[in-house]
């Protein structure tokens, strides 16, 4: 059976979906601000559909996208995690750390708690060298994110495969983490049960 990993950080769990956290997922799907840097928002069945497999590869890995609940008031707030991309980058096979968080929730720094705990988790627990971000050009609070948690941005950008030739969206940045150059800096942030 595989173990089903919880990260506590100082104000987020990061833990496997409940039933209970679709419909708030669904309404942030729909929140057009936050899926600005997607080719387009969710409506409630693909938002559903998403949220179950991020729970069946954890299920499936014991790691993955997991849901995010705020500490203080046991709210879920979206997701921080990581994933194993399935399109074909041009640096794939890869593991990606990534993040939605829903619009109430930005500008406090749980992206980048959340992350930097996946990150630690990543190169502790996983034994990984590498983990990678990667966003649309013009996503500029996600850069910061990843400047935040120490990634460095490749000088070169990619096409995303994913997105039609073309599309304003298609370019994207491209962030790595190796675990050599992070883990003495972030070994001591992970606390999980």
């Amino acid at each position: 059976m595989v173990q089903i990993y919880v990260i506590e950080t100082e104000r987020l769990l990061l833990r496997q979906w409940l039933p209970s956290d679709f419909p708030a997922f669904a309404q942030m799907n729909a929140d057009k601000e936050v899926m600005r840097f997607f080719p387009s928002s969710l409506n409630e069945q693909q938002s559903n559909d998403m949220a179950q497999r991020c729970s069946d590869l954890i299920d499936l890995r014991g790691w993955g996208f997991w849901a995010a609940q705020e500490r203080s008031s046991n709210a879920f707030i979206g997701f921080i995690g990581l994933h194993v991309p399935t399109a074909e980058l041009p640096f794939s096979p890869c593991v990606e750390v990534g993040w939605r968080l829903a619009r109430n929730y930005w500008g406090k720094g749980l992206a980048t708690e959340g992350a930097s705990a996946a990150l630690t988790f990543a190169f502790n627990e996983l034994s990984l060298p590498e983990v990678v971000s990667f966003t649309t050009l013009s996503n500029e609070r996600s850069e910061r994110v990843m400047k935040r948690l120490g990634m460095k941005r490749d000088e070169l950008t990619f096409q995303h495969p994913s997105l039609p030739h073309g599309h304003p969206m298609q370019e994207h940045c491209l962030y790595r983490a190796s675990a050599a150059s992070l883990y003495p800096r972030l070994r001591c942030q992970l606390q999980h049960p």
